[in-house]
Order: C-alpha cells, then sequence, then structure tokens
C-alpha cells in the first residue's frame, strides 16, 4: 500500500485484513467475535398523564437492545388533539436536545441534532422516530412530547 492509501479499520481500532490475505478459521476457545449493542432508553415511556382525564403521551417500546447497524423505529402517540409533536435526546451531562419536531401531518422540521433520525407523521396523533443503522452513538434516552 502507497502512503496515500489509507487502510480500512474496524471498531475498537483494528485494521480488517485485505481479500487478499489469508485467513485462518476462527479458534473456538476464543468464542464469538465481539458484538456492539445499542441501548436506546425511553424513560417514563408508558402514558403520562398531561394533567386532562384520559389525557395521554405514549411511547413505546419502552427499552429496547439492539446490535449495531440495525433499524429502529419508535413510536410516540397522543390522544390530545395536539398539533405539535417533538422527539428529543438526552445524553449524560448534557440537557434534552431537539431532534425533529411535527407541526402537523406531513409537515416536520429538523432540530438542533437530525443525523441519524428521520420521521414521519401520517396521523395527528402518531409521531414516528426512526434510527437508521443505529450506531454506538446513538445510545441515549429519548422522550417526545406534545403541545
Amino acid at each position: 500500500m502507497g502512503p496515500e492509501e489509507s487502510k480500512p479499520h474496524t471498531p475498537g481500532g483494528k485494521t480488517a485484513l485485505s481479500q487478499e490475505t489469508p485467513q485462518s478459521a476462527p479458534d473456538p476457545a476464543m468464542g464469538p467475535g465481539p458484538v456492539w449493542l445499542v441501548v436506546v432508553c425511553l424513560l417514563g415511556a408508558g402514558p403520562t398523564d398531561t394533567g386532562g382525564a384520559g389525557s395521554r403521551v405514549t411511547q413505546a417500546p419502552r427499552y429496547l437492545v439492539v446490535q449495531n447497524g440495525e433499524n429502529v423505529t419508535l413510536n410516540c402517540e397522543q390522544n390530545m388533539n395536539h398539533d405539535y409533536m417533538f422527539w428529543y435526546r438526552q445524553d449524560p451531562g448534557l440537557g434534552l436536545r431537539l431532534i425533529h419536531l411535527s407541526r402537523n401531518t406531513d409537515f416536520t422540521e429538523p432540530g438542533d441534532i437530525p443525523q441519524g433520525y428521520s420521521v414521519s407523521r401520517k396521523k395527528k396523533e402518531l409521531f414516528l422516530l426512526s434510527l437508521e443503522s443505529v450506531g454506538l452513538n446513538q445510545s441515549s434516552l429519548y422522550f417526545c412530547a406534545s403541545s
């Protein structure tokens, strides 16, 4: 490899083997290779009483652990006929950061940190947040809200 070429790297900083390098069979005594997991938590994901009788915002699933690279969809549902819905994430040492917001069906706007996320709101009461090809940097607490 010339100086202008770079070697591919895998997570953990190890250099990936080129196709020309002969590979030996894995040693069964060493077990399987590393499996990267992403933890997505929806703290308080159950129904949230917003003051009115029977009024609620519900997030699902409540807890989720997935492998790196999987696709995930988080649901936020409200029964208060609110036009505005929001998805936030909170990481250790940081306040809530807005991912996306919706002003009604089919009208969404990116928030402060939209990279790696997409949203959909086909029904007024349901706002979906999708994490495509989840990475370790998306392990977080996720919150939704409506107003």
